[in-house]
């Protein structure tokens, strides 16, 4: 029987601010993959780094900003890679930043936007993208996380 490989090499971030009009989120645009298409924070897991440290090395180096909180959201990112003929998996993670923090996007992107929800959902090209942003708004936004899901400080350190 043949099978098609799944993959799983790289972590999604959905990174948000509150603002008094309610929770915004960010999304880049791309300058090398997927050129010109509005994607959230996403890279590859380094060797010996667990997904939640490559989310935190993620943003830092897309975005210049730190995560005040990080989640697991709870939901993989999934997609058919038809190049490899192979399914990519991406835990997801939710990041929280301070709503003045400046964003300085590094070489992978031409720009950046702090969107609603709604307006996110509008800008990203793939199914998958709308169905994380869609949990994401329903398990981080619109109710208050399951602190099961936060990766703590003491995890963060060791």
């Amino acid at each position: 029987m043949i099978e098609i490989p799944v993959r799983c090499f790289a972590v999604s971030v959905v990174l948000l601010r509150r603002v008094s009009a309610g929770c915004e989120v960010l999304l880049l645009r791309r300058n090398h993959t997927l050129v010109g298409e509005w994607c959230q924070i996403a890279g590859a897991i380094e060797e010996g780094e667990k997904a939640w440290e490559a989310a935190l090395r993620e943003v830092s180096e897309e975005t210049n900003l730190t995560c005040d909180r990080l989640y697991a959201a709870d939901i993989c990112e999934q997609f058919y890679e038809a190049d490899r003929d192979a399914i990519s998996m991406l835990p997801v993670f939710v990041g929280f930043v301070d709503a003045d923090a400046a964003v300085v996007i590094n070489h992978e992107h031409s720009e950046f936007r702090w969107v609603s929800f709604e307006a996110a959902l509008a800008m990203v090209p793939f199914a998958g993208q709308r169905h994380v942003l869609k949990h994401v708004e329903a398990e981080f936004v619109l109710r208050e996380p399951v602190p099961h899901l936060l990766i703590k400080a003491d995890s963060r350190r060791s």
